[in-house]
């Protein structure tokens, strides 16, 4: 039997019932958990959490992610500032120094800005207030409808719907799909307001996938991809994932009837579910994520 491979999808908010609490990921949780090895075997173990807080405020699993058996971290971090402490910070800089793959995402604004302090995965999310895009003309609000919602919120379809994803040349592994009559994945599901993402130009990361806003026609970036690489130290780092929006992923997005948080305003769609196509270009994405973050 192969090695199994261990996955920690995590949020960074408490478990609040009303919320985008870990539960409404439970699509991709079981979707995972259905991926078998070439002897029929599970191949991915997976354990979903919401952020706890010990004595000292720290999270007792992410602030000593490096001393655990997880061989990947797929972070939503769905905060405003407040869900990462320095020590869970360090714990998630030295599982990825171990070598251990990361997912990570968030949305638009401010969410998810608790990052910044993760080693790269810091640097390829842009933020409102932290780490914003160095290009100043894409300081400015895509969305025009969510009016309360600033920038980065760019508009790539309602949540139920999907969009096309447009792949970066040469394609990137993680968009094979050999069962798509173009031999990639075309589709995603959409959203609002998608945060945005980049990278710098010494990186070893690259944009694999773009978007396009429905309503301003801008193209955006959808999803980076990162490289091992060794750190000064001698640390060889693991592979890295960066997205726009976590929506890519959550139950909402994948079956619109999955429900939401009642602060959810916007008119939803139901692209997602005529679209046989759509549902399965996500999944096919998902497991590409996984076995390529676990090389």
């Amino acid at each position: 039997m192969s090695r199994q491979i261990h996955i920690l999808l995590q949020t960074t908010i408490p478990s609040v019932e009303d919320d985008w609490n870990i539960s409404r990921f439970s699509l991709l949780k079981e979707y995972l958990e259905s991926i078998k090895d070439e002897t029929g075997q599970q191949l991915f173990v997976v354990t979903g959490r919401d952020r706890l807080s010990d004595a000292a405020g720290d999270d007792p699993i992410l602030s000593s992610l490096d001393q655990s058996d997880f061989n990947q971290l797929w972070l939503f971090a769905l905060d405003v500032g407040e869900g990462l402490t320095a020590k869970d910070i360090a714990g998630i800089n030295a599982f990825r120094k171990r070598g251990g793959g990361i997912l990570s995402t968030r949305d638009h604004q401010d969410m998810g800005c608790s990052m910044c302090g993760i080693v790269d995965i810091g640097d390829l999310h842009y933020f409102n207030t932290k780490n914003p895009d160095p290009d100043d003309s894409r300081w400015t609000r895509d969305d025009p409808h969510t009016t309360y919602i600033s920038w980065p919120n760019y508009h790539s379809g309602a949540n139920g719907d999907y969009q096309k994803i447009i792949p970066a040349e040469p394609n990137h592994p993680l968009l094979q799909n050999p069962d798509s009559p173009t031999g990639l994945i075309e589709l995603f599901p959409s959203h609002p307001h998608e945060g945005g993402i980049g990278v710098q130009p010494d990186s070893t990361a690259s944009v694999i996938a773009f978007g396009e806003s429905i309503v301003t026609g801008r193209k955006f970036n959808l999803v980076v991809a990162m490289e091992h690489y060794t750190d000064t130290e001698g640390n060889r780092l693991g592979r890295a994932i960066a997205h726009s929006s976590f929506h890519h992923f959550v139950d909402y997005n994948w079956d619109i009837d999955k429900g939401c948080p009642s602060f959810v305003d916007e008119p939803p769609g139901t692209g997602m579910k005529t679209e046989p196509q759509a549902l399965t270009d996500i999944k096919t994405y998902v497991h590409n994520a996984a076995l390529w973050l676990a090389a």
